[in-house]
């Protein structure tokens, strides 16, 4: 490989959040929600700390020859900020962001909205992956794929 070729790096920055959230599809009944979320559709709500909720934002891109860089970390710093910290940190999903409004806030769902915002700030195609971790035991992790074919 010459000097001047590009090596990839895959770079990551993780930021904790806490919210608050109810398990409710619009499409079920009272009695079907409360079958299919358990205690999570409590009417109250209940809530997470993202990191038992950590959040990690993986990029992949080459390194740059003159900055030795990925990205800095001050920019992407400030673009989870924007994306993930601004909309989401001590809110109520289901009442303060209007996506959830009519999609139900799982941690897949909120996984999506996340690299959603993200893709809005970061350079085209440097967003590899999204891992949000839920609970110690529940992570989701999103690479931006839009179906699954069976």
């Amino acid at each position: 490989m010459s000097p001047r070729s590009a090596r990839l790096a895959r770079l990551s920055r993780s930021v904790t959040f806490s919210a608050c959230h109810r398990l409710h599809s619009k499409s079920l009944s009272d009695e079907e929600n409360l079958k299919l979320f358990g205690k999570c559709n409590n009417p109250n709500g209940h809530g997470h700390n993202y990191k038992g909720g950590k959040l990690i934002s993986i990029l992949a891109h080459g390194i740059d020859p003159v900055s030795g860089m990925v990205m800095n970390l001050t920019d992407l710093k400030e673009y989870m900020q924007e994306a993930i910290m601004e909309p989401l940190d001590h809110k109520n999903l289901d009442k303060d962001v209007p996506y959830f409004s009519e999609v139900v806030s799982t941690t897949e769902n909120v996984a999506v909205f996340i690299w959603d915002n993200l893709q809005k700030l970061l350079p085209q195609g440097i967003l590899y992956k999204v891992q949000v971790q839920e609970t110690e035991q529940n992570v989701v992790v999103y690479k931006g794929e839009e179906t699954i074919v069976k």
